[in-house]
């Protein structure tokens, strides 16, 4: 895979994307026979959500094959050219990272994602699903694998594992056979890797995500923004978990916007200022694990606090470094909150819901990010290399 040429890989992409719209019947069939599966019973809601696929879902993964198709290989690239002192030509250019394994739960699509991200960074996957969503992820596996022996590549470069319990320990100390670990998943499965994981390991993990409307910002802009960030798909990493509003525009906004948000379905708790803002019945009392909880469904905390200052620190202290928001029409707050706030992604007058993969136009992605070293935010096709020395010279020995 290292050294199968761009236009090879392409044409396997291209022959996934063809395969997942040709045949998304057959994908569905097999999605709904998870649903249908007893162990997809005690699932929430919002898991639900993400294990359901539709024809729409399937088209989408075909377009994000494509546009993927449509982005520029990494490898190769040369990152940095120069003469040294010596006489030597030294580059240093882009090269795959090896075998990649992504762990991951109830988003079937994550397997296209995943696979057409690394096919075309010339690495090798190995997928391990969810067992309720097995069905699915077989059927898309196995398109993709198609698509791969049709173009000549070997299938093996995308192995699904069988959802097993032992399988996450496996693959987490299998260093003479992994080059990189990414879990997709929540906290616990995070400190679950930290204590076990002899790979490494890069998490996509939970996204605690906040929208902060100050003082000065335009209030339906803000009632926009704060009702999709939470509402328009609550299952995700990328929804917003919290509502802080500055306290000179509380008494405004919070009655509308919780009105509006309570008659979508969400369970709403906040602290003391808010719920004095539109009553108690309308907004439980939060306690401190609401403020650190993700909660991938309709529930939100509201707090009101005094200043940006107060709104960065509870973000930070609160936040998982995720996806962070700010409503405002002060360019100089957009600007102090954005510097403050330690997050992977910032938003400025936009919903939390951007950050992804496609929205940031790398096609799809593996995950995102919330860690420093390496990669942060959206891992898209860079983030799935890293690089080489290559030196020439004309017989140039060290004295």
């Amino acid at each position: 895979m290292a050294r199968a040429p761009s236009a090879q890989k392409d044409e396997a992409l291209a022959a996934i994307a063809e395969r997942l719209r040709d045949r998304f019947e057959d994908v569905l069939e097999a999605n709904a026979a998870d649903l249908a599966d007893e162990r997809a019973a005690g699932l929430s809601d919002a898991l639900v959500d993400r294990l359901r696929l539709s024809e729409a879902r399937v088209t989408s993964m075909a377009e994000g094959v494509a546009q993927i198709i449509a982005l520029g290989d990494p490898v190769g690239e040369v990152l940095d050219s120069k003469v040294l002192t010596s006489g030597l030509h030294l580059r240093k250019v882009r090269v795959p990272l090896g075998v990649i394994a992504v762990i991951y739960e109830a988003r079937p699509n994550v397997t296209v994602d995943c696979a057409a991200l690394t096919i075309k960074s010339g690495n090798a996957i190995v997928l391990r699903g969810s067992s309720y969503a097995q069905r699915s992820n077989a059927a898309l596996a196995a398109i993709v694998r198609e698509g791969l022996a049709s173009a000549g590549l070997p299938e093996a470069a995308v192995e699904l594992l069988d959802a097993g319990r032992d399988d996450v320990v496996k693959l987490a100390t299998a260093d003479r056979s992994v080059d990189l670990l990414i879990p997709r998943g929540g906290e616990e499965l995070k400190a679950a890797l930290k204590g076990a994981a002899t790979v490494p390991v890069l998490y996509a993990a939970a996204g605690n995500c906040h929208v902060y409307v100050h003082e000065d910002a335009d209030l339906e802009q803000a009632r926009r923004i704060a009702y999709n960030a939470k509402v328009q798909r609550p299952g995700v990493c990328n929804a917003a978990e919290t509502l802080l509003v500055h306290e000179a525009v509380a008494a405004e906004l919070l009655p509308g916007l919780l009105e509006a948000l309570r008659s979508a379905g969400v369970d709403l708790v906040g602290d003391d200022r808010a719920r004095a803002a539109v009553g108690e019945a309308m907004v439980g009392q939060a306690d401190d694990a609401d403020w650190d909880t993700e909660y991938l469904d309709l529930k939100m905390a509201v707090g009101v606090v005094d200043s940006l200052e107060a709104a960065v620190e509870h973000v930070n202290r609160h936040g998982t470094g995720h996806s962070e928001a700010i409503v405002t029409s002060s360019e100089r707050a957009g600007d102090e909150f954005s510097e403050a706030v330690d997050a992977a992604c910032v938003y400025v007058n936009a919903s939390t819901r951007f950050t992804d993969g496609f929205e940031f136009g790398m096609g799809a992605e593996i995950g995102n990010s919330t860690q420093k070293l390496h990669a942060r935010g959206p891992i898209g096709l860079r983030e799935l290399t890293t690089t080489k020395y290559v030196v020439h010279g004309e017989g140039q020995v060290r004295e």
